[in-house]
């Protein structure tokens, strides 16, 4: 009898659910580095890297039954450790630093690499990328119009309004609907907490 690796994965991620040490040590050594290497780059501190990437797997631990699927192991770990360092960033006031448009920058980087660092498995970067455009494309015509200037052409909404000749609520409402949409969209390939990054970064 031939046991499939997509059979070996589930029961792997079951033992890991169940509270299995010998499980989490596995995915610990798999993926320590890479989220050490993640933060210090934003941060610049090899110690304080270490110390948010052990955060990141303890609260993981914590929260392993909310944990989905074998993917939303890898999706939980990059997220946590970004938030981990934006807080450390603000709170050690780096802030000040910096413009408001570059911490945003920051922010944004941050999110691309979440995202081009998670294995999708079926679901290929590419392939996300072409299923958010599908579902803006299924948008009506003045949502996806509105969505498009403010997303990828980064008008404010006071230039869509002026440019489509329409009120700025009628923007806002507009906007709205797309994410809200697209939101709906993503549930249904991809676990919630990534779900949530993705929209995060779309609604910026």
């Amino acid at each position: 009898m031939v046991i499939e690796q997509s059979e070996l994965n589930d029961f792997f991620f079951l033992r890991f659910k169940n509270g299995d040490e010998l499980a989490f040590e596995k995915i610990f050594k798999s993926n320590h580095s890479q989220i050490v290497g993640f933060c210090n780059q934003f941060i610049a501190d090899w110690d304080k890297a270490k110390s948010l990437a052990q955060e990141a797997f303890i609260n993981l631990w914590i929260n392993r039954e909310k944990i989905e699927t074998l993917n939303g192991i890898k999706a939980f770990l990059y997220t946590y450790a970004k938030s981990s360092c934006l807080n450390y960033i603000r709170h050690r006031k780096i802030i000040s630093k910096y413009e408001d448009s570059q911490l945003q920058s920051k922010e944004d980087q941050l999110n691309r690499e979440v995202l081009e660092s998670f294995d999708f498995n079926s679901l290929e970067f590419t392939e996300l990328e072409e299923l958010i455009m599908r579902s803006i494309n299924e948008l009506p015509d003045q949502c996806r119009r509105v969505f498009m200037l403010s997303r990828f052409d980064g008008k404010k909404n006071k230039e869509i309004a002026d440019d489509l000749n329409i009120s700025v609520k009628s923007v806002e409402a507009n906007i709205t609907r797309a994410l809200k949409t697209l939101k709906s969209d993503l549930a249904e390939y991809l676990p919630v907490i990534l779900v949530q990054l993705i929209m995060q970064y779309l609604s910026k």
